[in-house]
């Protein structure tokens, strides 16, 4: 799935982590996010750096979009990919399955230790919303009896979940919105995100948060009619549109409890925190609960291949079993056998080598040295996130937690001077972190196989781009 939206100066959308910070006029006949601007271009890449065409070298302290779980150019996964085109590069899922995803989807659902059934495979994460929301509205329409009035499902505000209709329909993000509103499902309302920095009430404790939030939640089920809701849909570790945010102790579990109530499905978006990023295989097992339906991404096979998927409960598959035996609805990459070889063995080595441990360490290793070198900058108000998965949230003031206009694009403006030579460090920029409007934030996420010393460095170098930044604007 994209990242969040920026709005530049000259009221066009773009992505930031792909918005070139020269502004030179394009030549090209390719339409980037810009079409007066293009980006540089990245002739090399390996391990944890890219190299432009100026002959400067970036140090990819956020695997691009949380998605290079492994680095850049890993032998392994080249291997992989040359001896599936050998084998066969395209086959219709139509017709013929492939080896590639027979075995992929085995390594999945045996990364769950059983608690899913099945894998289906798509190209984006975007993609895997879509299916998401398609299989279950099937799965009411299959139940015995049928439950044809469910079409309706809830969200969260400031929530990313894909830049398609449907799944642009599923997010909170206001920006992304904005343009597309007229065009979007009438069909998804949303609630409040799990944000203890910004949403919880001052001398309100844990508990009574999450308490708060699962009558939000429950009200609003009784609002739509309980019999019409397909599905509760949230990121366990918000992404782009929040900036790494992790939900509270108990708060999953209180979510859950609210779904069974009235029998509705719940679903994990963990295309961005899934897989590994954040200290688990799958973020659900630190909430200690088992969603319903999982979609997965970037880091399933890490940017080697155009790859995501769905991850499907036995609930879910017994009433297809018992039903049409049949999910109605497909794409001609489904499947493909080549981004599948490329995921499988990106999973074989995460799992191997022992990377999703690696993260968590290093993850615990990254929060030390953020909070101790950032806490104390007058604008830097919050340092959060799991495994190798942290947000910083930018504020204009430290003790109220006021946020920038969103005309001065701190944080695109950030990820600009990141990339100065002589910081040399890409920078995940996010915006509307406050009210899908306002708010700045940064992320980093950088590959599961770092090192210590690679933590430092991107620390060293987060901070001097962060104090350098700031020290050129009275903001403080």
């Amino acid at each position: 799935m994209s990242p969040s939206a920026v709005v530049n100066k000259r009221a066009v959308v773009v992505e930031p982590e792909t918005t070139g910070h020269k502004n030179v006029k394009t030549k090209s006949v390719l339409l980037h996010r810009h079409i007066h601007y293009e980006p540089s271009t990245v002739v090399a890449a390996k391990g944890n750096y890219v190299e432009l065409n100026s002959g400067q070298k970036i140090l990819d302290a956020t695997g691009g979009a949380a998605v290079s779980c492994l680095g850049h150019g890993n032998q392994r996964v080249k291997e992989a990919i040359n001896r599936q085109l050998d084998q066969v590069a395209y086959c219709a899922s139509l017709f013929f399955g492939s080896s590639a995803g027979e075995a992929l989807a085995k390594e999945l659902v045996d990364g769950t230790n059983g608690q899913m059934a099945r894998a289906y495979i798509v190209c984006s994460g975007s993609e895997a919303m879509e299916a998401t929301m398609k299989l279950a509205r099937q799965y009411f329409l299959e139940c015995a009896p049928a439950q044809p009035e469910r079409v309706n499902f809830i969200a969260r505000k400031e929530s990313y979940h894909g830049t398609t209709l449907g799944g642009l329909s599923m997010s909170g993000h206001v920006g992304r919105r904005a343009l597309f509103e007229p065009m979007l499902l009438g069909n998804v309302s949303r609630v409040s995100a799990c944000n203890a920095y910004r949403g919880m009430k001052e001398g309100e404790s844990t508990k009574e948060y999450v308490a708060r939030l699962a009558q939000e939640l429950d009200d609003e089920f009784v609002r739509l009619g309980p019999q019409t809701v397909c599905a509760f849909v949230a990121e366990p570790v918000v992404g782009a549109a929040l900036g790494c945010v992790p939900a509270v102790p108990g708060y999953f579990q209180a979510m859950k409890a609210v779904c069974d109530k009235y029998g509705a499905l719940l679903v994990f978006d963990e295309v961005m925190s899934g897989m590994g990023r954040s200290g688990t295989l799958h973020a659900w097992e630190q909430e200690g609960v088992v969603p319903d339906i999982e979609t997965i991404g970037k880091g399933l096979g890490g940017g080697y291949a155009a790859v995501a998927g769905l991850l499907i409960g036995h609930r879910v598959i017994h009433v297809l079993d018992k039903g049409t035996g049949a999910f109605s609805h497909g794409h001609t990459y489904q499947g493909h056998p080549v981004a599948c070889a490329a995921a499988l063995e990106v999973q074989r080595i995460v799992r191997e080598e022992g990377l999703v441990e690696n993260a968590r360490r290093m993850g615990e290793v990254l929060e030390k040295q953020l909070k101790e070198r950032l806490s104390s900058h007058p604008n830097v108000g919050d340092i959060r996130g799991r495994g190798l998965f942290w947000g910083i949230e930018l504020v204009r003031d430290k003790a109220t937690k006021e946020p920038f206009d969103p005309k001065d694009g701190i944080a695109m403006a950030l990820h600009e001077k990141g990339l100065e030579p002589k910081h040399s460090i890409s920078l995940y920029p996010g915006t509307g972190t406050v009210d899908g409007k306002s708010g700045d934030h940064i992320m980093l996420a950088p590959a599961y196989n770092t090192t210590e010393a690679d933590i430092t460095l991107i620390v060293d170098r987060t901070t001097a781009a962060i104090e350098d930044f700031f020290a050129q604007r009275s903001y403080h």
